[in-house]
């Protein structure tokens, strides 16, 4: 089998959820063989849990698990981290299954007994996505966001953005024009839940307010924030 990633880079980080110890030590020790660090979990408990705590770029996951099953794992994980890549690993090959699964934010699904081979290709496929070139500026009216350099442009205004300020304006321009729950903001640009009484989202709506313009950001009461396309 030929090495998937070059020795000059860094390897890809993949988390495998499984409940069966043979499939778990098996795919993880192909996985490492052709260059991928995996890290894994036995249950989905456990699997949500570091889905949710660190970054990977790749999640493989069964759906037959004790507890919390991996469509519920998927659920969970898809509603906190919406853009995380997952690929379903299962005995399961009913069709309307499959297609749940590619609903809820699945990216593939690979029926059991498979070849580690094809799950290797799947893989390669998945993460070459992933790596795909995409424009560095966005911009909506009068205002563009450079994603290199984490700076926005109000016309010929430079203006230097924090971490969680840049993550913010980023995905309100993704959805310019819609309207953005707290609660997605949350998700997306924190990882993680706050107590729903949490105020941080307003605190940094607050932050670009100031330095892009009170009519950057526009709030729809009860709902959400939204930056409207002029």
């Amino acid at each position: 089998m030929q090495q998937a990633v070059h020795q000059d880079a860094p390897p890809a980080r993949i988390l495998l959820i499984d409940d069966e110890p043979r499939i778990l030590d098996f795919v993880a020790r192909g996985l490492r063989s052709v260059g991928y660090d995996v890290e894994t979990a036995a249950s989905g408990d456990d699997g949500l849990n570091r889905a949710t705590a660190g970054h990977h770029d790749l999640v493989i996951l069964d759906l037959l698990m004790p507890g919390l099953s991996g469509s519920e794992v998927l659920r969970r994980l898809m509603e906190r981290r919406p853009n995380q890549p997952v690929i379903i690993l299962s005995a399961i090959g009913d069709p309307a299954l499959k297609v749940e699964c590619l609903e809820l934010g699945a990216e593939d699904y690979l029926a059991k007994p498979f070849f580690l081979d094809e799950l290797v290709a799947r893989i390669r496929a998945r993460l070459r996505r992933s790596l795909e070139p995409g424009p560095t500026v966005a911009s909506v009216g009068g205002l563009s966001l450079d994603l290199i350099k984490r700076e926005a442009r109000f016309g010929s205004r430079r203006v230097p953005l924090a971490e969680r300020e840049f993550l913010l304006l980023r995905e309100l321009m993704r959805h310019a024009g819609q309207t953005v729950s707290k609660e997605r903001l949350l998700s997306t640009v924190w990882g993680y839940w706050f107590d729903s009484g949490s105020n941080v989202v307003d605190v940094y709506v607050a932050r670009l307010r100031r330095k892009l313009g009170s009519a950057a950001i526009t709030t729809v009461r009860g709902e959400g924030y939204r930056i409207d396309e002029r």
